[in-house]
């Protein structure tokens, strides 16, 4: 038998040897290593193209790729309208509302890739998302307060509701975002 530096067998320094690149391969791998959550999907770009990871993972190399966190989670934006910025009614009253807008990021890769795309990392912040998306929804309050009347609203507050959520809907679909509910 040869004996490597006069200690070791060859086949046993072989093995090391071995044993000792597995480990770094495993060690870096490991570190470029993503994974989504229920809560957070991420899109990958860069290096081989556009790649949305909703469950499990990818690898991220840091030069060849970015990565865009998207929240899955439904936020709660609200809306308020008082005073001279208040509602006007088909009757031409002024109506005080205050609305909770629930949304969330579609759960489709088609949905994850348009929200990247158009929001970035402004998912992760309701603040910074009810920004971007108020002026659709005082759009869309304003279009459907002025087709009612003031005792409509009142006594039909489901058909105001639903005209909200069509008038919107398809505008947040734009922005990979669904109304769950106002």
């Amino acid at each position: 038998m040869d004996d490597v530096f006069g200690i070791l067998p060859s086949w046993m320094f072989t093995a090391i040897v071995a044993v000792i690149v597995l480990l770094i391969i495993g060690i870096i791998f490991a570190r470029l290593y993503r994974r989504a959550s229920a809560e957070q999907a991420f899109v990958r770009t860069g290096l081989g193209g556009q790649k949305v990871v909703m469950s499990g993972g990818a690898i991220v190399m840091p030069i060849f790729h970015e990565i865009i966190p998207i929240n899955m989670n439904t936020l709660k934006l609200e809306v308020s309208r008082a005073t001279v910025d208040s509602l006007i009614t088909k009757d031409r009253m002024r109506v005080d509302v205050v609305v909770a807008f629930f949304v969330r990021v579609k759960p489709s890769v088609e949905g994850i890739a348009t929200a990247a795309q158009t929001l970035g990392q402004r998912t992760l912040s309701p603040e910074d998302l009810r920004m971007l998306v108020e002026d659709k929804f005082v759009d869309a309050l304003r279009a459907t307060a002025a087709q009612m009347t003031m005792h409509e609203l009142q006594d039909t507050r489901e058909n105001f509701v639903q005209g909200v959520q069509n008038t919107v809907a398809e505008d947040l679909s734009k922005n990979g975002l669904e109304l769950e509910s106002v």
